[in-house]
């Protein structure tokens, strides 16, 4: 098992924006083709940082449900486009993490 910690950079001033269509669209979304949200936040000392944790079971897991996601027409057409308008892509930073024995998510 290993997690996605992804960090964005919202348009400047359009944090609250992105939040709300995260959490309306991008999220429902994503989860009802079966991705796993861990967590969401808004970076304290950034207005218009935002960090988000999905998990994966393991390397076919992540490779289906990317599949499943970004191949899908309602995110080409819809969702994609609006998050490269809401956000700075090239900011975007996504790391792959494995919990440690004693991380509580295991």
């Amino acid at each position: 098992m290993f997690y996605e910690i992804r960090r964005y950079q919202a348009q400047p001033g359009r944090r609250e924006e992105w939040v709300r269509y995260m959490e309306d669209v991008v999220l429902p979304f994503q989860t009802s083709l079966g991705m796993q949200l861990t967590a969401s936040f808004v970076v304290d000392d950034d207005e218009d940082g935002y960090v988000w944790i999905r998990r994966f079971e393991d390397d076919a897991h992540h490779t289906a449900l990317y599949k499943a996601v970004y191949d899908h027409d309602r995110w080409k057409n819809e969702i994609g486009p609006a998050v490269h308008d809401l956000l700075i892509p090239t900011q975007s930073v996504v790391t792959r993490v494995v919990p440690t024995p004693a991380s509580p998510l295991l």
